[in-house]
């Protein structure tokens, strides 16, 4: 039985990934926080695989906030690591981002510059595992899928764009991290739904899901396509941005995308 320690104990990946496992795997899991500096007294030997969870992203970027995402996102995941390597862990899976491809933001570059220190920690007895997820949904997530339901919710008219967008529902996450330890994989890694996503046929399933019809339009596309670009979040919610498939993602796709947004809407 595979021993991990999920740092970011009220993470909501760290939160998904320990249910995950308590309903279909045999793994020991233990969580500790690493908020104050009692986790560096915290024995990490015994344990097969660290993975870190704790990190910040869902908080305003302004421009005093650098120092704090590097702080948080890059240094404390290369002090883990360290301590995790000196333990003899033979494991740490690193969650990062999509978000690296764009390192223009405080996020996106913290995590990048993470990535980079922890892979020149990778040896043969110490596997550094980078996983890249894109936009991840479940029940209770944060980030931009509230978002995408909210408008869902409130708007009686909704932009028809046919875009594509990866993204990776929470227990799909779950699966692939079960199987990344299982494989004790490393290097870097891009897990995602089987299916790519489409912003407006999200939206009219979300809102049925609600009880609602949504009306669609490509009225305003010309004006979207026009300034979309030029204004980040118009850019997220109708752009393309996707993942190539590796064609092995049905091996830890446990949910479809519609029954995800299904589970994800849920009251």
């Amino acid at each position: 039985m595979k021993r991990v320690l999920i740092t970011g104990a009220n993470s909501y990946i760290g939160v998904s990934f320990a249910r995950h496992v308590d309903r279909h795997h045999g793994i020991e899991i233990q969580s500790i926080t690493l908020r104050g500096e009692n986790w560096q007294t915290f024995d990490f030997t015994n344990f097969d695989t660290i993975l870190h969870c704790a990190g910040i992203a869902h908080i305003p970027q302004k421009k005093d906030m650098r120092d704090l995402y590097f702080n948080i996102n890059c240094d404390l995941a290369v002090s883990v690591a360290q301590k995790a390597k000196a333990a003899g862990v033979k494991q740490f899976i690193f969650l990062s981002s999509m978000s690296v491809f764009e390192p223009q933001s405080f996020y996106g570059a913290s995590k990048l510059a993470a990535e980079e220190k922890l892979q020149a920690l990778s040896s043969d007895d110490f596997n550094i595992c980078i996983l890249r997820p894109p936009m991840v949904y479940g029940h209770g997530c944060k980030g931009n899928f509230p978002r995408l339901v909210k408008l869902a919710t409130k708007l009686p008219l909704f932009p028809n764009i046919q875009n594509r967008r990866s993204m990776i529902y929470i227990d799909n996450l779950c699966e692939f991290i079960c199987q990344a330890i299982a494989e004790n994989k490393t290097g870097i890694h891009n897990p995602q739904n089987a299916e790519y996503v489409n912003t407006t046929e999200m939206v009219e399933l979300i809102a049925a899901l609600h009880g609602r019809r949504m009306r669609t339009t490509k009225i305003f596309n010309p004006i979207i396509k026009l300034v979309q670009k030029k204004i980040k979040p118009l850019d997220k919610l109708f752009g393309n941005l996707t993942y190539e498939k590796t064609g092995n993602e049905a091996e830890y796709n446990v949910i479809n995308f519609r029954d995800g947004v299904r589970a994800a809407v849920k009251k």
